[in-house]
């Protein structure tokens, strides 16, 4: 015999169903979004090419665009370069007694194509040019451009915390002197994410020149709109009765901002801070690529340049 409690508890325990109709017409929807949209960005032409290419990479097609493309990428990155040659008569001041460390001097032959303004026929000579060749010179100056980029995250990093501090307090409820000054803050932190550091650099290089100023600035502006949001909701979702507490005893809103509130939100921040410098030090080679210093910079000019050994090496770096 069940009793009305036995029945309860089998009714508190009853799972709804996995599937009901508002779901299914919501993945129908989806279905059809993707499906619509899949013809837009040619969804269907990149698997076939996929499948032609994976068909001729085993042997089972003889021509495929896909193969082709990334067997003659395969040939321009490798081998990559690590050594540097450069023209002695374009190095200022070059001093053969002093030259870098493993580096050497070595001479080359070359034919030099020249017009004769008197018969308008080609003269052919032999020029000798002499290099700089340092073995792992490139890969210096690699190395130097990693920690630029680098260099530009933490700065990017310390400017957006500087600059999201003071936005996070006069955007919290609990905190902020007046509703306007609330408004306002929010209004600056949406605008800063809103504004992806990839088109905030292009603006900053042509105010700033190329270089990794622009790369700071850019970082900084979109993180601090990253932190200063969630700085705002880490202050406004703490503990309210310590805040209390120290309010009934006459501290003033700084004061229960630094012994009640940064106390609680301390490991949040510190969380918070560390994921945007690990986004800030991936983001500081992308916008590199449109001249705001770094790396990718460095990868830009040589990708232009047609220089995909020097690419190769760049991009073994970075990985």
């Amino acid at each position: 015999m069940t009793t009305p409690s036995s029945q309860l508890l089998r009714h508190e325990w009853r799972f709804p169903p996995p599937y009901n109709a508002r779901g299914l017409g919501l993945a129908l929807i989806a279905i059809l979004v993707l499906l619509f949209t899949g013809s837009r960005v040619e969804i269907v032409r990149m698997l076939v090419l996929s499948g032609e290419g994976l068909l001729a990479t085993v042997g089972l097609k003889d021509d495929s665009q896909v193969a082709k493309g990334f067997a003659t990428i395969g040939q321009q990155l490798f081998p990559p370069v690590i050594a540097e040659r450069t023209e002695t008569s374009r190095i200022e001041n070059f001093d053969p007694a002093h030259l870098p460390l493993w580096a050497h001097l070595e001479t080359v032959e070359r034919t030099v194509e020249t017009l004769n303004p008197d018969t308008l026929q080609t003269d052919h000579s032999i020029e000798r040019v002499q290099y700089l060749v340092e073995p792992f010179g490139y890969l210096r100056h690699v190395a130097l451009k990693l920690v630029e980029t680098l260099e530009i995250a933490l700065w990017g990093t310390a400017l957006a915390i500087i600059l999201a501090a003071p936005l996070a307090i006069l955007g919290a409820r609990n905190l902020t002197p007046h509703p306007l000054v609330y408004g306002a803050a929010r209004m600056v932190v949406s605008f800063f994410r809103s504004i992806p550091e990839l088109i905030s650099a292009l603006f900053l290089v042509l105010a700033y020149g190329f270089g990794p100023i622009a790369g700071v600035l850019a970082l900084a502006f979109h993180a601090a709109g990253f932190l200063g949001k969630f700085y705002a909701e880490d202050i406004e979702n703490a503990d309210p009765r310590a805040q209390e507490a120290l309010g009934a005893i006459g501290a003033d809103r700084l004061k229960v901002l630094i012994y009640a509130i940064l106390p609680q939100v301390a490991p949040q921040y510190i969380a918070y801070t560390l994921y945007v410098l690990d986004r800030n030090v991936r983001m500081a080679t992308v916008i590199g690529l449109v001249g705001a210093g770094g790396i990718g910079q460095e990868l830009k000019g040589r990708y232009d340049m047609y220089n995909y050994g020097h690419v190769a090496t760049i991009l073994l770096a970075i990985s």
